[in-house]
Formats: C-alpha cells, sequence, structure tokens
C-alpha cells in the first residue's frame, strides 16, 4: 500500500488504542493485576523498573508506530498538537485520580515514603511515555519550540503534587532531623530520597531546594543550636562546651554526607557556627574558671588547639583568643622581670657574681618561656600569622624592660659571653650551646635597641679574644653567622673583622718570632708577643701614654722597628691597659711567678729602684690618671694577694698613703694571677651608642632628604623612625634636634611660606 493509499487513523480511534497501553503502564505501577503476569513478575517490576523494557517492549513498538502514522497524515487528520495535549492530560489524570488521594491519607513519615514511591513511578510514567510519544519529541516539539515531553511530565508532578504538599513534606523532614539531633535513630536513605526531590524537581535549578527546604531548615537549625547554646554555657566549663560545639558540628557536616544536598554544607555549619561559638564567644572564652586565660595557664593543649580549630570558623574569631594569648604571655613575661629585680636587690649587697647567675638564670627563663609559647603558636595555633604577631607583641613589651640597673640588650651580651668564654657556669655540649645561641638571637629580635647590644657583645668579644678566653672559635663564628641573618650583615661587620684580625695577628707573632731569630742584634731581652689589631673593628680603649718601664721600652722598639719592615704606612697605638706580664716576685720565703697587667707590672717594677714610694710619687712616674692608679694599687696592697704594704693599713687607697715592697709574701701556689678588677664600662657604652645614634641619624635623614627632596616634618621625621627601628628605636625628641642641626650646617632649610617642611640643599 502506498503512502496515498494508507488509512486515516482518527484521533479517538488511535487515542483509545495507546490509552490501552497506559492503563497497562499504570497498572503494573499501581500493582494491579494483569493478565499472563506471575507474582514474580510483579516483584521484578516493583524491584527493578527496568524490567518494563521486556514488558512492554512489544506493545511499546505498536504504539509508536500509531503515533508516527497519526502526525504525518495530511491536515486536518495531523494530530501532533491533540496528541502533544493528551500526553499533559494522560499525567494530570492519573496525578489527580491515584497519586494525590494516596498522599493526602497519609502522615508524616508514612507520607514522605508514600512520595519517594510516587516519584519513583511518576519518574518511570514519564520515561516510558515519552518513547512512545518520541516522535513528538524528535520533530513537532522541536519545530514549535514546546517544552519536552520529559519537562512537561516532571511539570505536572511539580504543579499538581509537590506545590502542594511541599511543606507538610519540609516539615516531616525537619521533624526527622531534630530527632536524630536528639539522639534517635532515623531512615537517612528515607530522607535523602525525600531531598533529591526537592533538587531533581527543580530541573537543574536549585530553587524549589533552597526556597522550600533549605531556608526552613537552616532557621529550625539555628534556633535548635540557640536553645541548647543558652543551656551549655551556662552548664558546662569552657572545654566541655568546646567538645560539645565540636561534635554539634561533626555531625551537622555528616548529615550533608548522608543525605542533605552538598551545596548545604557551609550555610548549614555557619549557623551551626554562629550559635555555638559567635554568640556566646566572650562569655566562653573569659569563663573564670576554665577560659582561654585558665587553659593557657594549665597548659591545656588539647583544649587550646580545640579552641583553635573553633574560632578559626568563625568571622574575627581569633582576634579575641590572640589578644588573651598575648596578654597572658605579657603577664608572665612581666612576672619573670619582677623575680629577677627582687633577686636583684636581695643580692647586691652579696658578691657581684652572685648577682650575675641571677642575670643568667633570668635570661634562661625568658628563652624557656620562649620555647614554651612558640610551641603553642607552632602546634596548638597551627603556625597562624595573628598568634606570631601576639608572641612578637609580648615579648617585646617586656623583654624591652631592664633588670635592676641592666637593659635587656646588657643581659643578653652577657649571657651569650657566659656561654661561649672558658671555664661557663653553663656546662653544655656543643649541641646544646648551638641551639642556645640560635634561641638567644631569637630574642634579641624583640629587643629594640639591638645597636646596644652589638656594642656590649663588641665589648665581650674582645674581652674573649684578646685574654683567650673563648672557648670555642667555631662557635664564636657560629652566632655571627645567626646574628648576620636576623640583623644584616652591617651588624656584624666589626665583629667579623675582629675575629679576622686574630687570625692575622697571629700569623704577626710567627712573623715577628722569625725575624728576632734573623736579627740577633734586635733581641728584646724578655718574650714579647704582640697582638696588632685594626683600628675600626675594635671598641675604644684608653691608651694614654703610660711611662713604661726600661725593661719594656726595649720591647716597643723591637717590635716597632720590625713593624716598619711590614709597613711604612700605618701608625701603631700602644695600647697598654689590654696587656699582661709574667713576673717574677722574688719574695724571702720562695720566688713565685706574678700574671699581672701592664699597668700592674709597671708599678711593681718600680719598687726595684726603690723600697718605698708615696701615692704621688707612683702617680708621676707611671703618668696615670688618679681612677687607674688608685685601681692598680689596691688590687696589690687591699685585695686577697698583699705584694704591697699600705700605710696606714686601711681596705682604701687614699692620695696620702704610702707603699713599700712586701718581702714576706707568700702563697701556696707557686704561680698566681693577680686580678685588676676591671673598669665598669656600662657608662662608656651607652656614651658611645648614643654618639653612633647621632651620626645615625644625621646620616639617614640626609639620605631621605636627598631622595626625595622636598618634605614636611611629620613625613621626615616618620620616614625615619621607620627606616632606623630596624636598629634601635629613636627619640622624636633626637631626630628634631638633629635636623635642627643639619639646619645651621646646611644640609637642609626650612619652607620660606611653610615652616614644617624642609628642602634638601645639594
Amino acid at each position: 500500500m502506498t503512502m496515498n493509499e494508507r488509512k486515516i487513523i482518527d484521533l479517538e480511534q488511535g487515542w483509545e488504542y495507546m490509552q490501552k497501553g497506559i492503563t497497562k503502564l499504570k497498572n503494573i505501577l499501581e500493582g494491579l493485576p494483569e493478565p499472563q503476569f506471575s507474582s514474580e513478575d510483579y516483584m521484578m517490576l516493583y524491584t527493578y523498573p527496568e524490567f518494563l523494557l521486556y514488558v512492554l517492549f512489544e506493545f511499546h513498538l505498536l504504539v509508536h508506530r500509531t503515533i508516527y502514522n497519526m502526525c504525518t497524515q495530511k491536515p486536518p487528520h495531523d494530530y501532533s498538537q491533540q496528541l502533544y495535549d493528551r500526553y499533559k492530560e494522560a499525567f494530570e489524570e492519573y496525578i489527580t485520580s491515584k497519586v494525590m488521594p494516596s498522599l493526602r491519607e497519609k502522615h508524616d513519615e508514612f507520607m514522605l515514603r508514600e512520595l519517594v514511591k510516587r516519584w519513583s513511578n511518576h519518574k518511570v510514567m514519564v520515561r516510558w511515555l515519552s518513547r512512545f510519544f518520541h516522535y513528538l519529541d524528535r520533530y513537532f516539539i522541536a519545530r514549535r519550540s514546546l517544552p519536552p515531553l520529559n519537562e512537561v511530565g516532571l511539570t505536572c508532578f511539580r504543579d499538581l503534587v509537590y506545590k502542594e504538599i511541599n511543606t507538610k513534606v519540609r516539615d516531616a523532614v525537619i521533624v526527622l532531623i531534630d530527632q536524630e539531633r536528639e539522639g534517635e535513630q532515623i531512615d537517612r536513605a528515607l530522607l535523602k530520597n525525600v531531598l533529591d526531590i526537592f533538587v531533581e524537581i527543580g530541573m537543574v535549578s536549585m530553587d524549589c531546594y533552597v526556597a522550600d527546604f533549605e531556608d526552613a531548615m537552616l532557621c529550625d537549625t539555628a534556633a535548635y543550636y540557640s536553645r541548647k547554646a543558652s543551656n551549655w554555657i551556662l552548664e558546662d566549663s569552657c572545654p566541655d562546651y568546646m567538645l560539645k560545639a565540636e561534635e554539634c558540628l561533626k555531625r551537622e557536616k555528616d548529615r550533608v554526607t548522608h543525605y542533605l544536598h552538598a551545596s548545604s554544607e557551609q550555610k548549614l555549619l555557619e549557623k551551626v557556627q554562629h550559635e555555638l561559638l559567635f554568640v556566646y564567644a566572650s562569655q566562653l572564652l573569659e569563663k573564670e574558671h576554665s577560659g582561654c586565660h585558665a587553659l593557657l595557664r594549665d597548659d591545656k593543649r588539647e583544649d587550646l588547639s580545640r579552641m583553635f580549630r573553633l574560632f578559626s570558623r568563625i568571622n574575627k574569631g581569633l582576634d579575641p583568643v590572640s589578644l588573651i594569648f598575648k596578654h597572658h604571655v605579657t603577664a608572665e613575661g612581666i612576672a619573670l622581670v619582677k623575680q629577677a629585680e627582687d633577686a636583684a636587690s636581695s643580692k647586691k649587697a652579696e658578691k657581684k657574681d652572685v648577682v650575675g647567675l641571677q642575670e643568667q638564670v633570668f635570661v634562661r627563663k625568658v628563652i624557656e618561656l620562649h620555647d614554651k609559647y612558640l610551641d603553642y603558636v607552632n602546634n596548638c595555633f597551627q603556625n597562624h600569622n595573628l598568634f606570631h604577631k601576639a608572641l612578637k607583641e609580648a615579648f617585646e613589651i617586656f623583654c624591652n624592660k631592664g633588670v635592676a640597673s641592666s637593659s635587656s640588650a646588657e643581659l643578653l651580651a652577657n649571657f651569650c659571653d657566659n656561654i661561649l668564654k672558658k671555664g661557663s657556669s653553663e656546662k653544655l655540649s656543643d649541641e646544646a650551646i648551638e641551639e642556645t645561641l640560635e634561641k638567644v638571637v631569637k630574642l634579641l629580635a624583640y629587643i629594640s635597641d639591638k645597636d646596644l647590644f652589638a656594642e656590649f657583645y663588641r665589648k665581650k668579644l674582645a674581652r674573649r679574644l684578646l685574654f683567650d678566653k673563648s672557648a670555642n672559635d667555631d662557635h664564636e663564628r657560629s652566632i655571627l653567622t645567626k646574628l648576620k641573618q636576623q640583623c644584616g650583615g652591617q651588624f656584624t661587620s666589626k665583629m667579623e673583622g675582629m675575629v679576622m684580625d686574630l687570625t692575622l695577628a697571629r700569623d704577626h707573632q710567627s712573623h715577628f718570632e722569625e725575624y728576632l731569630s734573623n736579627n740577633p742584634n734586635a733581641d728584646p731581652g724578655i718574650d714579647l708577643a704582640v697582638t696588632v689589631l685594626t683600628t675600626g673593628y675594635w671598641p675604644s680603649y684608653k691608651s694614654f701614654d703610660l711611662n713604661l718601664p726600661a725593661e719594656m721600652i726595649k720591647c716597643v722598639e723591637v717590635f716597632k722597628e720590625f713593624y716598619q719592615t711590614k709597613t711604612k704606612h700605618r701608625k701603631l697605638t700602644w695600647v697598654y691597659s689590654l696587656g699582661t706580664c709574667n713576673i717574677n716576685g722574688k719574695f724571702e720565703p720562695k720566688t713565685m711567678e706574678l700574671i699581672v697587667t701592664t699597668y700592674q707590672a709597671s708599678a711593681l717594677l718600680l719598687f726595684n729602684a726603690s723600697d718605698k714610694l708615696t701615692y704621688s710619687e707612683i702617680m708621676a712616674q707611671l703618668n696615670l690618671t688618679d681612677d687607674d692608679v688608685t685601681r692598680l694599687l689596691h688590687s696589690l696592697s687591699c685585695a686577697k694577694y698583699k705584694i704591697l704594704n699600705k700605710e696606714p693599713n686601711t681596705k682604701n687607697v687614699s692620695q696620702s698613703d704610702t707603699f713599700e715592697f712586701n718581702p714576706k709574701f707568700t702563697d701556696k701556689l707557686k704561680r698566681i694571677k693577680i686580678p685588676l678588677p676591671p673598669v665598669d664600662e656600662k657608662k662608656k657604652v651607652i656614651e658611645d651608642v648614643d654618639k653612633d645614634r647621632r651620626y645615625a641619624i644625621d646620616a639617614k635623614i640626609v639620605r631621605i632628604m636627598k631622595s626625595r627632596k622636598v618634605l614636611t616634618h611629620q613625613e621626615l621625621v616618620s620616614e625615619c623612625v621607620k627606616q632606623l627601628e630596624r636598629m634601635f628605636k629613636p627619640d622624636i625628641k633626637a631626630i628634631k634636634k638633629r635636623i635642627e642641626d643639619l639646619i645651621t650646617r646646611d644640609y637642609l632649610e626650612r619652607d620660606k611660606d611653610k615652616s614644617n617642611t624642609f628642602r634638601y640643599l645639594a
């Protein structure tokens, strides 16, 4: 039969035939008996909807052919539009007659189960009817830009079922969620299936899920945890509260994994965090016996870690935690300072080395405090910048407080000296020394007067190097490397020069000894070792023209002759205050070797020519200051070793005293060292640093003005402070004073119209 001869299918006739297939599909979905179906077949259909493929396959081909014929007939017998409309009516009739009545008669969890079943059946029905009417989808719908069949089927369910019952469904789901929060067992798979309906009904969009379920669920969550938190904050300690809060957050995240949509996770957790943490943050952190301060005090590391994890979740939640941490560390540091001050004041009447020991103990405790709280920052607070900043600010507060009359810069320098010199009071292994030096350098970062530390350290380093008191050269180089990394090359350049000088000095000494062996006429008469230093590297020392004894004058001349053979462009300045001598003292009991300073040796050698000398005579012959003469005569006549007898025999030296050699002096040792009490150089160090600071401020102001040309007073001062604070905290008044001085020296000038503006003068 040709196309023209094909029999016309009437609309009602064709639809009646299709209705049989639709009815068969409905009956199968409803579980109604169908001829030629066994109970096992129905079980397969119920369990595996795909089994319909086998059941309806033959009928599907017949229906598809019928629809094809009805849609390809010539007008007015082309029933495409009518079939499209009846496709929708088939769904509406089924939903109205079967689906809605079954849903209306059920409530709560039973309603949810029925809804899941009906939604599943509806999707199967949509899939099969779309196959039946496939020709419409491919040609008619595409040409007319109509909604596809699949969308029409889902829209019917949304408009007739979902819109009527979504509120009841939402409420039933929320009730189940709250029951689970209270510890009851619920059917999570059921909730997952129900909430999938909210997602799928939106057809790609999440609007239905958000508007019809999520918003209400979040509101209920906030109310639920608000009630819980209001009770817990009154009943529980801070650690217990945090345990509950952490567990709640974990469970809510678990809910998202099992049945809520993934997009809800962030919003849900934020609600819980707000109610449990944000609302009660200050009350929780400040709980009297269990808050943040108590946890720090009692070293509750696990609880502090939990606190960090929880409060890092909320906006600016870590700010109050870091502030409490800062205050706690500051309080502990200030307590250490006060403890050290009390100990120092109680030891003032005792020996100086006891006070020094207390200072060592103080620095060691500060290091231990830093170790403890740095470990907190790295582990409990996960290396967070906010806590590093809090630790830094806390240590800057109390590390810049002095103990008794000593600044923190001096204390650190003394501590390093004690570790690095021979005979240290701290018996440490090489690894422990390296570790301690590393920690000292870290502490230095908190000290504002780094230049003061550098000067004190340089003084101590000089004594260790010159008097062979350094325990290990490797440690000396190691700390200089660490200081260089921390503070820059300029900070350590002089110290590195000092260490290098000592190496060169040993070479000079070996060359000098070689020179003496090659020139018998240049014999100095006594053993002589000279350390040649570079003036710019070393601290400044007094170089008074000491009147040397004749025995020593020849030594100096011989060395000068030798040095001129090496260089003619350098001038030697002799610093006798740093020299040492080994001399023999012939006493009546026995001859003894005395290890003394050059000053002491010069004074003692005067008594080879005179039996008795007055204070004034000694001072005149040595050409020393009053202070130096008093100090060296006290060490020889009033201290432990009385090499000289003094008249009158008092404990102090006065200008009217007379001195004579003590022939009866003796000691159980054949070789003794007679110490000369060192001059307290603290005042001089501070004066030197102040002078260097003036130069530094001058140089910085000129550099800034040279590059910027014109600046206001405020801009110049702030820029100067900013650039200098790496080494020291400049005083604003000092900067103003230096500006005025530079104006008088024609480096700067004031603007004629604006008195607070400066111009650079080239």
